[in-house]
C-alpha cells in the first residue's frame, strides 16, 4: 500500500434518505456542502436532493458502468488534496450500489475513507421485521431468470440465518412463488415495501400466504422492496432414526424434496415439514 501525502483529501461515503427527506442527517448535509466534488450514481436523480438542501457542490457521475479511468481521475483529485463525497441514488453507498472499486482504490492509495452513516433499507427493514437479527445474511438482488433464481434460493434453503434480499417490483410475485416452492409454503417471510415513504408497508406471513396476498393486490407490486426470510429451523438429529434416514435417502435419490417429504411422512409417521427441513439441511452438507 502506498502512503498518501499529508495534504491528501478525504473520500466521504455519505448515506442519503431512502424516501423521507427528513432522514437526511445534518452531518451529511454539511459534508456535501463543504467537499470539492460529489460523485453521484445518477447526477440528475441526486440534483433534486441537493437542491432541497441548497447544496451547490459540483457533481460528477460515478456508477457501476464507470470505467477505470473515472476511478483513476477521482483518486488523482483526492491525492491532490480535494475531498470528495460518494453518494448513491438512495441509502448507504456500496450496499447493493456502486462504490466498491472507488473505495478500494482510494484506500490502496493511502487516502482516508470516512463513512457518514444514515439510512439503509436493509437495516431499516430488519429492525422492524420481527425476525431473528443476531445473525443475518444480505444477498442483494436475486437473478432475474427463474432457473438461476431458484438455484440460488436452493443453495440458501438450509441456511439458519435470516436472509435479506432486495427485489424489483415487477419480479416480486415470481420471487415469492419461487420461495414458496423452494423453501416450502410455511417458511416465514416479511415484505418491507416503500420504507419511510407515504405507502410504507411491512407485512409478515407464511410465504405461500404472502405470495397469494401480493398476487391479489397489485399495489403491493410497486415501489422499493426488501424481502426478509426466516432462517431454516435447526433439526434435532436425534428425532429421526437410522431406519427413517434410510427411507428418506432412498426417496430423495428419486424424487424432489417436497414430494419425498410428503411420502416420507406417510411411511415414517414424522411430520412432513420436519422431513422437508431435514432434507434441505442434508443437501447443505
Amino acid at each position: 500500500m502506498t502512503t498518501a501525502a499529508s495534504h491528501s483529501g478525504i473520500l466521504y461515503v455519505v448515506a442519503t434518505p431512502i424516501g423521507n427527506l427528513g432522514d437526511m442527517v445534518p452531518r451529511a448535509v454539511e459534508t456535501l456542502q463543504t467537499v470539492a466534488l460529489i460523485a453521484a450514481e445518477d447526477t440528475r436523480h441526486s440534483s433534486r436532493l441537493l437542491s432541497h438542501f441548497d447544496i451547490k457542490t459540483p457533481c460528477i457521475a460515478y456508477h457501476d458502468h464507470s470505467d477505470e479511468s473515472r476511478v483513476e481521475q477521482l483518486v488523482k483529485r483526492l491525492l491532490a488534496g480535494e475531498s470528495i463525497a460518494l453518494i448513491s441514488d438512495a441509502g448507504t453507498p456500496l450496499v447493493s450500489d456502486p462504490g466498491y472499486r472507488l473505495v478500494r482504490s482510494a484506500r490502496q492509495a493511502g487516502v482516508q475513507v470516512v463513512p457518514i452513516p444514515g439510512a439503509c433499507a436493509m437495516i431499516a427493514a430488519l429492525s422492524a421485521a420481527g425476525l431473528p437479527s443476531d445473525r443475518f445474511a444480505f444477498e442483494g438482488f436475486l437473478p432475474a431468470k427463474q432457473v438461476a433464481r431458484c438455484a440460488q434460493l436452493q443453495s440458501l434453503a438450509a441456511d439458519p440465518r435470516t436472509l435479506i434480499f432486495y427485489e424489483a417490483p415487477h419480479r416480486i410475485l415470481e420471487t415469492l412463488q419461487d420461495m414458496t416452492q423452494v423453501f416450502g409454503p410455511e417458511r416465514e417471510v416479511v415484505i418491507a415495501r416503500e420504507i419511510s415513504k407515504t405507502f410504507e408497508t411491512i407485512k409478515g406471513d407464511q410465504v405461500g400466504a404472502l405470495a397469494a396476498w401480493v398476487e391479489s393486490d397489485s399495489n403491493q407490486q410497486r415501489g422499493e422492496i426488501v424481502l426478509l426470510v426466516h432462517g431454516a429451523p435447526k433439526i434435532d438429529s436425534g428425532a429421526i432414526t437410522p431406519e427413517q434416514i434410510h427411507i428418506m435417502t432412498v426417496l430423495l435419490d428419486e424424487l424432489p424434496v417436497k414430494q419425498a417429504a410428503a411420502i416420507g411422512a406417510k411411511l415414517t409417521g414424522l411430520k412432513k415439514n420436519f422431513l422437508y427441513d431435514w432434507a434441505l439441511q442434508q443437501g447443505d452438507k
